[in-house]
């Protein structure tokens, strides 16, 4: 069994480096597919899903040559097969951006449904719409799904029911080799949106529009392949640290990020009375005081992301007050309040909304992952408790953050990675 081992409390002082967005690469790896030919990739994360991804493309026919953890080329020029198995796809959520990429290829293309992380349900009706509005034919059944064209898929205007990065996504990808114009509604706006249309727009995609309420798409009969390609950094890894130089009351310099994708994290950590300092690509995070109690509700970019309130509740459990967070994405994101309550926080969650009221410590305990972000915050917790904490289930974290046990190490934290009861060192 893997876990972490977490010996608190500590204050965080130093440099981080925070890696490629993983919501990027999972949505980048498989546009690749749209390529008869090779592509350069830079600033990939070296995480979980990224590593199932390539086993996914290999399966396919593609040839993967690894130049550092961080940098590939992937050949997709002899891709032979549209069918991708149940047990590749069921290991996390964005296995889906392989139906957008595969159907502007091939003419019949079949995935099981994907996996991830328990956040509540997560249809892809929305996906559907946008591939039949381009002519596609779609069926689910026996957890399979099936994509069928009978000619090159043809410009429509799609309109999304409700705010969704993924089927923004994959509407992009089915639309970029489609014949004639799509235009998107509704869309989500997210940096890894935008990421995604700068790399097919890299190698001669005609999309217009990304990051805004509207993207239109002109197909285009081919791509070129990419020389390189260097993914964003990864807003959440970045949001992650900034809250945890925080609530450990220390001074982080966090490096190789994009501030102006921090906005709506930089100014709650403000609120709470943290000392934010913005360079060029790299952010400043310093406090010295207990924090302010504040509010959250989350929201689709440019609002506050879903993927940062676990963390922020940590700064909440130790507050000067009583705040409150707000989920208006996902039904089941409070699952880790439980977890927290355990190492005496006084936090109440019933339905889309959780009353936190600051206590003066927190207590070391053996709490479980139950999912990505609340695996984070799980460490987060740790690292400002008193005495140990046992994180397990950690395969969630190792899904989304790279080196997390060495980069907090660096930064002064006493955590340590154990197998199977061998303690692995995190320096």
């Amino acid at each position: 069994m893997e876990k972490f081992i977490v010996r608190g409390p500590c204050t965080l002082k130093g440099e981080v480096n925070i890696s490629g967005a993983k919501n990027a690469a999972v949505a980048i790896l498989p546009a690749t597919l749209l390529v008869r030919g090779k592509c350069h990739l830079e600033n990939v994360p070296d995480i979980s899903d990224i590593r199932a991804y390539y086993e996914i493309l290999e399966s396919l026919g593609s040839k993967i040559t690894y130049i550092s953890k961080n940098e590939v080329i992937i050949d997709n020029s002899e891709i032979n097969s549209a069918i991708v198995s149940y047990e590749l796809t069921s290991k996390f959520r964005a296995s889906y951006y392989l139906l957008g990429s595969l159907l502007g290829r091939f003419d019949k293309v079949q995935i099981s449904l994907p996996g991830g992380c328990n956040l509540g349900a997560r249809p892809i009706d929305q996906h559907i719409k946008a591939f039949e509005k381009l002519g596609a034919t779609i069926e689910v059944k026996s957890g399979n799904v099936y994509a069928t064209r009978t000619e090159r898929l043809k410009g429509a205007p799609i309109f999304l029911d409700v705010v969704s990065v993924g089927a923004t996504i994959n509407a992009i990808l089915s639309a970029t080799l489609a014949e004639g114009i799509t235009v998107i509604e509704n869309v989500a706006k997210e940096p890894h949106v935008v990421d995604v249309a700068n790399f097919l727009n890299s190698m001669g995609a005609k999309i217009k529009g990304a990051g805004t309420d509207s993207i239109k798409v002109t197909g285009v009969t081919s791509l070129e392949q990419v020389s390189s390609y260097s993914i964003i950094p990864d807003q959440i890894e970045t949001g992650t640290f900034m809250v945890a130089a925080a609530v450990t009351k220390g001074d982080v310099l966090v490096k190789n990020c994009i501030p102006k994708h921090m906005e709506p994290i930089t100014a709650k950590l403000i609120e709470a009375g943290a000392t934010v300092e913005e360079f060029e690509s790299s952010i400043r995070v310093s406090m010295n005081k207990r924090p302010s109690s504040f509010s959250i509700k989350t929201m689709p970019y440019p609002g506050f992301p879903t993927d940062m309130q676990p963390q922020m509740s940590i700064l909440l459990c130790l507050c000067d007050g009583t705040g409150m967070i707000v989920e208006s994405i996902w039904e089941s994101r409070f699952l880790y309040t439980d977890e927290l309550a355990k190492m005496g926080a006084d936090i109440s969650a019933h339905g889309t909304t959780a009353i936190i009221k600051g206590v003066d410590k927190l207590y070391g305990a053996p709490v479980k992952s139950h999912d990505l972000r609340a695996g984070a915050a799980m460490i987060i917790a740790g690292l400002v408790a008193e005495g140990d904490t046992e994180v397990t289930n950690i395969a969630h974290i190792l899904r989304g953050y790279e080196d997390i046990c060495q980069k907090f190490s660096g930064l002064g934290a006493n955590i340590e990675y154990v197998v199977d009861d061998e303690v692995n060192t995190c320096d």
